[in-house]
């Protein structure tokens, strides 16, 4: 890959490089992905999002979703609203409902008159098993234990899996240094 045109976007502390390959003329490889998303010798990000033409009729665009590991993932509800801004911005789609097929299916971007952008992500899977979370008992929230502190966690996936941390105050809870 000799010259690759992103455009670098964040939202909400997740950073990302989108693609244009509606034409497919890029491939990507894991060891191409993990080069470009280093924070000291590449572009750095959090994920690539890469727009292409689409493969089903319900769809406008495909939208592909590569963690900085190299691995496709299906759903990121924070690179989803870049992605509308993206294809939007660049004059791709006029729609303000944009339908979207990722590895997880359908999802639905709503643009709204703020410029903000609404993301139908499906419904939220609290079920250990179907996460995958391995849980030797059937709670809503477990012991971690993370150097000296154990935590209260719960599982939950929509698209991919995230951990939740039970906090008596969300306001001095150490999100930056657990995270």
């Amino acid at each position: 890959m000799n010259e690759l045109n992103f455009t670098k976007m964040h939202g909400l502390g997740n950073d990302f490089i989108v693609v244009n390959n509606i034409d497919g003329s890029v491939k990507f490889d894991k060891q191409q992905i993990r080069a470009l998303s280093n924070r000291h010798t590449g572009v750095g990000f959090d994920q690539l999002l890469v727009v292409q033409a689409p493969s089903i009729s319900e769809a406008e665009f495909d939208y592909r979703i590569f963690n900085a590991d190299g691995e496709e993932v299906e759903h990121c509800g924070n690179g989803a609203r870049c992605f509308a801004r993206y294809v939007l911005d660049q004059g791709l789609t006029k729609n303000v409902q944009i339908n979207v097929n990722t590895a997880g299916g359908l999802l639905t971007l709503l643009a709204n008159d703020d410029d903000t952008v609404t993301v139908q992500m499906g419904i939220v899977e609290f079920e250990p098993a179907l996460i995958p979370f391995n849980a030797s008992e059937k709670s809503a929230f477990y012991d971690l234990t993370v150097g000296d502190q154990v935590l209260k966690v719960g599982s939950a996936a929509i698209g991919n899996p995230h951990v939740l941390i039970q906090v008596d105050d969300v306001q001095t809870a150490d999100v930056e240094s657990l995270g």
